[in-house]
């Protein structure tokens, strides 16, 4: 990661990334299996970060590739506490969480002030022309958007946990 960002800075140009979030030790039951879905409030808060262009939980959009018989997360009990073999879902089922990690991936967009030359409209005149961005310059932010992440997940999921 280090390397790629480098080389981008070096080259006027930037990267995006992928955080991927664990919570561990959130009971199960948390959530509403409708509106106030554990995903439906983590995304909400999580896309309001601007450099967040995606989020998927558990599997995610690996869900599309699989058979139910692969995707089905299969409930155990191990010394009286129910768990599941497999973790495809991210810890949410409907909605609610089931006491396994929550586990998502959020995708951060490259940083959009970059040094190389752009295309863009002068709105004062209408016209086509070319924008060259002077001044501080971030090759990335995914680091920096790793604890808003972190932060946001926080607030939400304490949120979610002092209401039940």
């Amino acid at each position: 990661m280090k390397s790629s960002i480098i080389s981008a800075k070096a080259d006027g140009d930037s990267v995006g990334g992928i955080l991927e979030t664990a919570v561990y030790g959130i009971p199960a039951g948390i959530g509403e299996p409708w509106f106030d879905t554990v995903e439906g409030m983590l995304s909400h808060a999580l896309f309001s970060i601007p450099a967040v262009k995606g989020i998927e939980f558990g599997a995610g959009f690996k869900y599309s590739e699989m058979l139910g018989s692969q995707a089905n997360d299969p409930f155990r009990s191990i010394d009286k506490k129910i768990t599941t073999s497999t973790n495809n879902c991210g810890g949410i089922l409907g909605g609610i969480t089931n006491g396994m990690p929550i586990i998502f991936r959020c995708a951060v967009k490259p940083t959009p002030s970059i040094y190389k030359e752009q295309q863009t409209v002068n709105l004062k005149t209408g016209e086509n022309t070319e924008l060259i961005i002077n001044g501080r310059h971030d090759p990335a932010i995914i680091h920096r958007a790793r604890v808003v992440a972190d932060s946001v997940t926080a607030l939400v999921l304490y949120d979610m946990i002092k209401t039940k």
